[in-house]
């Protein structure tokens, strides 16, 4: 009788430590195989269509392209790929970016490595798995009023200390619709204040510093 084939991953990190971390755990499970270890977004993009994997675990921070990126290129050829986010960021709005990309689950890398290899099984099999407490996030800004491009633009300038005048200045607006936009950016959030927005917009992954 045929040996059932082996799961086989794909690894994207930048940090090696972390890399080399999961290729152990993958390597210990009597079902799985490391097939590729790659260290940016471009990297796992070259080896996803030389290995063609089962799963791909990928980090969302990468050097070159974001995880979010580099699954969306990856499911533009192979529209099938399995594609697991594994990241230390649990703002909703990344993860909505990452299930509206494709990915099949967004687990952190806190996750216990018990669940994590269960994850992959889950998700070999065709599953979406995506836990509890980040799910709880997800339904607690659901339907909630987005920022607009324009915000975002906006409060990306405020994080980086510009005041009103000099946003205005780098987006070519007036100084008053700096100051509505702002405005609109902390209703939306629930901030009392520019320094709140900024820590909001940070926590839910709306802009990174």
């Amino acid at each position: 009788m045929d040996e059932p084939s082996r799961i086989r991953v794909l690894t994207v990190d930048d940090h090696p430590l972390l890399r080399e971390g999961l290729a152990t755990v993958i390597r210990r499970q009597p079902d799985m195989d490391v097939v590729g270890e790659a260290a940016s977004g471009t990297e796992a993009i070259r080896l996803f269509q030389a290995e063609r994997p089962d799963v791909t675990l990928m980090d969302l921070r990468l050097p070159d392209l974001s995880g979010i990126e580099a699954t969306l290129r990856i499911r533009a050829g192979f529209p099938d790929a399995r594609i697991i986010i594994l990241t230390t960021f649990d703002g909703d709005v990344e993860v909505r970016r990452a299930l509206d990309a494709g990915a099949r689950s967004y687990l952190l890398k806190s996750t216990p490595q018990k669940e994590i290899v269960q994850v992959i099984r889950d998700v070999h099999a065709g599953k979406r798995r995506i836990p509890s407490d980040i799910a709880a996030g997800l339904a607690e800004h659901y339907g909630g009023d987005g920022l607009t491009g324009r915000e975002i633009e906006v409060l990306r300038l405020v994080a980086a200390g510009n005041r009103n005048k000099d946003v205005a200045a780098r987006l070519s607006i007036s100084e008053d619709t700096v100051k509505v936009h702002v405005r609109h950016i902390m209703e939306k959030l629930d901030a009392t204040d520019r320094t709140q927005a900024v820590a909001i917009g940070v926590r839910r992954g709306i802009i990174q510093l």
